[in-house]
């Protein structure tokens, strides 16, 4: 079902669900909520940031945060979610998992990127990671018949 420490509340594989590019969106304290790319990996939501959002400071106020992924398709009748919750974490940002953030979304070609990504991974030395390990991890199957 998924590498998580603490039992899961899911009827689908949420590792494999966590795996697609899709946008989560993360709710901090203010109340703020705004969409982001993540990538799940080790347990945990890793979003890259920098100077240029205030997501990083609003982590540093008040670390708890809780996200949502979901998809809703109304052609088929997919509708599935996924929510956690906990305190998140700054961290160093590191290249390579930069790279594997960045190319399940825009592709394994760099060259291709457009520049402000490119400029995140070998540029900017503001960029960041806010790490979710979450202390909660629930997946919901609401699909039904077309």
């Amino acid at each position: 079902m998924t590498g998580f420490d603490s039992p899961v509340d899911s009827p689908f594989d949420v590792d494999e669900f966590l795996a697609q590019p899709l946008t989560a969106r993360v709710a901090t304290a203010g109340p703020t909520v705004r969409p982001t790319w993540y990538l799940w990996e080790d347990n945990a939501f890793w979003i890259l940031s920098g100077a240029w959002s205030r997501l990083p400071g609003r982590i540093l106020a008040t670390p708890r945060i809780a996200l949502t992924v979901d998809v809703c398709d109304v052609t088929t009748g997919l509708v599935r979610q996924v929510g956690a919750s906990g305190d998140a974490e700054i961290r160093p940002f590191d290249v390579p998992r930069g790279r594997r953030k960045l190319a399940r979304y825009l592709g394994p070609d760099e060259r291709r990127w457009d520049p402000r990504f490119r400029g995140y991974l070998h540029e900017d030395d503001r960029t960041v990671w806010v790490r979710l390990a979450p202390a909660s991890l629930r997946g919901h199957d609401l699909s039904y018949r077309v």
